[in-house]
């Protein structure tokens, strides 16, 4: 259905109310944000979280994800599906020329999640984090009228350190769901088989010590983006400053349980996000007096560099890329086999 002339108020309230309820941690920092800024993350946040539950709390995650195709094709188009937030996102993609590879990269990202994928190596688990978090933090670039390649590359380094401390939080919660996103290298290098952690997870101290060093690497990821927050335009920068040093927190609060996500999920507290926003303030107060560090100019991370590509070309013209198309056909395969009647002797276990 062709989305009907609506009230842009009434569609902003929509997702307003989407990122209230399903992302606290980002309506927190968002505050900080500059209005003109703030209302268009506050749409892409809430299209992605939309897409994001659709894949993983559904039961029929391939479905989700072409339907997410869909969605994203018809936005493009100018024609979107006749709901708040595809509207609200459709005006974004206009009024901000937003490059489509960035969100088709997160679509590739949530097909890998739908087909369940893992990852052999660090590098790989980088690759997906590119995907569904580091394409979200170069979105998020644009709408701040950002296209350098070296703010970009600092943008994808905050969105890798923010996957990597969601991955380690939510080990426990992943595994009952039959999903590992730790690299598989690790398991085998600590001795754990992955089936039998999926199949009985437990906050045993091998896996604690895999949660600390993928924290770990976080944490390096998240001093790799700061000189690109101390970068961006200054009424953004506290905003930033605050999503970055709430997201750490939660890495923070996982190590103070002794990194066990099997039992307990790591929470922070109202008091912590108003202290680590206060931070954010004073450190984006003081960026602006600081001399520029020589980081911002690090080459991106090679798993992360053509989202940076993507952003900065700003090409009009669109094509998906293979591994997307790839990955979208065995996903409607997979969809079209689970919707096929089966024959009779195969509901019966065959022929008697």
């Amino acid at each position: 259905m062709t989305a009907r002339a609506s009230n842009p108020q009434d569609d902003m309230e929509t997702c307003r109310a989407a990122i209230r309820t399903g992302s606290l941690s980002f309506h927190a920092a968002s505050r900080l944000l500059p209005a003109r800024v703030r209302d268009p993350a506050l749409v892409l946040y809430a299209f992605c979280r939309l897409a994001d539950d659709a894949v993983d709390e559904g039961i029929r995650p391939a479905q989700a994800v072409l339907h997410l195709q869909e969605r994203l094709d018809r936005a493009y188009a100018g024609r979107p599906v006749d709901a708040a937030i595809d509207r609200a996102f459709a005006r974004l993609i206009e009024t901000h020329a937003m490059p489509r590879a960035l969100p088709d990269a997160l679509l590739e990202g949530f097909s890998w999640d739908a087909e369940g994928r893992r990852f052999d190596t660090l590098s790989d688990v980088l690759g997906y984090a590119a995907r569904v978090a580091a394409a979200v933090g170069v979105m998020m670039s644009v709408l701040m009228g950002v296209r350098d390649r070296h703010r970009l590359a600092r943008a994808c380094d905050l969105g890798l350190a923010m996957q990597l401390t969601n991955i380690a939080r939510d080990l426990g919660e992943d595994a009952r769901r039959g999903r590992i996103y730790l690299p598989l290298d690790w398991l085998d290098e600590a001795g754990i088989d992955p089936a039998a952690f999926v199949r009985a997870p437990a906050p045993v101290p091998e896996i604690r010590r895999l949660a600390s060093r993928l924290l770990r690497e976080a944490d390096r990821l998240y001093l790799r983006a700061e000189p690109g927050i101390a970068a961006l335009p200054v009424a953004c920068r506290p905003g930033i400053f605050a999503a970055r040093h709430i997201y750490a927190g939660i890495g923070g609060a996982l190590r103070a349980q002794g990194c066990d996500s099997i039992t307990r999920r790591a929470r922070t507290g109202k008091v912590q996000k108003v202290g680590w926003i206060g931070l954010s303030v004073l450190r984006a107060g003081l960026s602006t007096v600081q001399p520029r560090m020589a980081t911002i100019y690090a080459r991106p991370c090679p798993e992360a560099a053509f989202l940076v590509d993507a952003a900065a070309e700003g090409r009009a013209e669109f094509e998906r890329s293979d591994a997307l198309i790839n990955a979208l056909a065995r996903l409607r395969a997979q969809d079209m086999a689970r919707r096929s009647p089966q024959p009779a002797f195969a509901r019966r276990g065959g022929l008697t």
